[in-house]
């Protein structure tokens, strides 16, 4: 498992686990492949946001 935090962990296709906004005052994650990385900023504290293939927005916790 890799880190959330740095844009070049994390590639289209990769596994992840995401964090929804709604998600975030229970810490539910959401897994499931990128489609989309959204962070232009080659690191965020609080994870990269990436868009899924299914269309959830969310920011990554872990990259497996």
């Amino acid at each position: 498992m890799t880190s959330g935090n740095i844009r070049s962990n994390i590639h289209p296709g990769d596994a992840v686990a995401i964090i929804l906004k709604k998600d975030q005052p229970t810490g539910e994650l959401t897994f499931g492949r990128v489609a989309d990385i959204l962070t232009n900023s080659q690191n965020h504290p609080h994870g990269i946001k990436v868009r899924l293939t299914d269309g959830q927005v969310g920011r990554v916790q872990q990259v497996y």
